[in-house]
């Protein structure tokens, strides 16, 4: 059971070639349009010469029925405990087995020294967490190479190994924008990024160019390569959700450094309550202090008018956030009202709209697809606003035609104190491995 990446993952390092094991389907569900595909046999393995089917999630039962499925594995991250033992007892009814692979039985091991950035919760900082691990590993004259967690929603074959060195392979690798909002920023910097499907082959091709590995983690998932040292970003703005979802918990307990990023928005007593829970599962964890400023390009654009604000899709759907750093640069600078895209949103976006009605007035970035793309475009273009806020760290102007002033809204991680980011990484790289 996956949403095209964990899974993939799992069945790539634990399953694959062991002939004890037929794996029946791979269930999906969260990302739209992932279903209906075949794990291809190039990366399915002589076992498969067909492939696997990548089936709806809805199907599990009559899977399980037709198929006399013995065990359901579960594969995919933020996902709320109560949820995935609700899973459990669905297949437990069905008449199969339920599993959950762990760490140490899935991750890989590097040649090289290996920082893990992981979270509790999808949208807790993770991003501007690793790039500021990263410009801190450069300054101290190491080459780092980036492996980002996956995110597969095109040809799988195809996207078995990606590099990426320059903005424009995001166009040769049609990426949707999710993947741009993880790899720009990193191409921005003239830093390679390396995803895709199968790990094992993309760890060789990265260790070839890296002294140091930074994973850098999605939703709230566990690290792919065993972490040399494991940082696991929290989010005050969500201070009960560090024990509430599978597997941002398991990495709480795990961490070798927590960072508590957000303080300069966040509430003193949520703080205090993500620290109290930091100090009860995991004393033994460095903890970093941090916050995360946001900047606009032209704040003009901003003061006094009539804003529409966009933000990255995932930390408003399975992150359960209900705003971002976009409604943080309207309140900051002063904007003189919200308009709510409702009003205005058609196809699939009005649809995403409608399944989250907590989001706050604005929009979440879909763009998965070619149709996803001209709804967001529709949608923008009939707001009736002065300015659109593009709070994603992409430029979503490179991906579609906006016709209203676009304020781009950027964040950097900032520590607080001491210990600091440079002050571990300095510590690491003498221990060493």
């Amino acid at each position: 059971m996956g949403a095209a990446g964990r899974d993939f993952h799992n069945f790539n390092v634990f399953f694959r070639g062991k002939a004890a094991y037929e794996v029946v389907a791979f269930t999906a569900t969260q990302i739209p349009h992932i279903t209906g595909r075949t794990y291809p046999p190039t990366l399915a393995g002589k076992l498969y010469p067909k492939g696997i089917r990548i089936r709806p999630e809805e199907d599990l039962d009559r899977i399980i029925k037709d198929s006399k499925v013995d065990l359901v594995v579960f594969s995919y991250s933020d996902v709320p405990h109560a949820t995935v033992m609700h899973k459990a007892s669905q297949a437990i009814a069905a008449g199969s087995d339920f599993m959950l692979l762990g760490a140490t039985s899935t991750w890989i091991k590097s040649k090289r020294l290996v920082v893990a950035v992981c979270a509790t919760r999808t949208g807790s900082g993770k991003s501007q967490t690793t790039r500021k691990i990263c410009d801190v590993l450069e300054a101290m004259g190491k080459k780092v190479v980036v492996v980002r967690h996956p995110m597969p929603y095109g040809d799988l074959a195809k996207q078995a190994v990606q590099r990426f060195a320059r903005e424009t392979d995001l166009d040769r690798e049609k990426c949707t924008i999710e993947e741009r909002e993880e790899y720009e920023p990193h191409l921005k910097d003239g830093r390679v990024v390396y995803a895709g499907v199968d790990y094992g082959a993309i760890l060789k091709r990265a260790e070839k160019e890296a002294e140091v590995v930074v994973w850098d983690g999605g939703n709230n998932d566990l690290p792919f390569y065993k972490p040399d040292l494991h940082i696991v970003v929290v989010d005050p703005h969500r201070p009960d959700d560090q024990t509430m979802s599978h597997p941002g918990e398991a990495n709480l307990r795990m961490a070798d450094v927590v960072v508590i990023n957000k303080m300069d928005t966040a509430r003193r007593s949520d703080v205090a309550k993500v620290s109290a829970i930091i100090a009860s599962l995991n004393p033994r964890a460095k903890v970093i202090r941090a916050a995360s400023p946001i900047q606009v390009d032209n704040p003009r654009l901003i003061r006094g008018k009539r804003v529409l604000v966009v933000e990255d899709g995932p930390t408003l759907t399975h992150g359960d956030m209900s705003f971002g750093a976009g409604i943080v640069a309207a309140t900051k600078y002063r904007a003189r009202k919200l308009v709510d895209p409702r009003p205005f949103a058609v196809g699939e976006l009005k649809a995403t709209l409608d399944k989250y009605p907590r989001i706050m007035p604005l929009i979440p970035a879909m763009g998965y697809t070619a149709g996803q793309l001209r709804d967001l475009e529709t949608t923008i273009n009939s707001a009736d606003c002065d300015t659109v806020i593009n709070a994603t760290p992409t430029d979503l102007k490179t991906v579609i035609d906006i016709r209203m002033p676009v304020a781009k809204v950027t964040y950097k991680l900032s520590e607080i104190g001491k210990p600091d980011i440079a002050s571990v990484l300095r510590a690491f790289l003498k221990r060493g491995r």
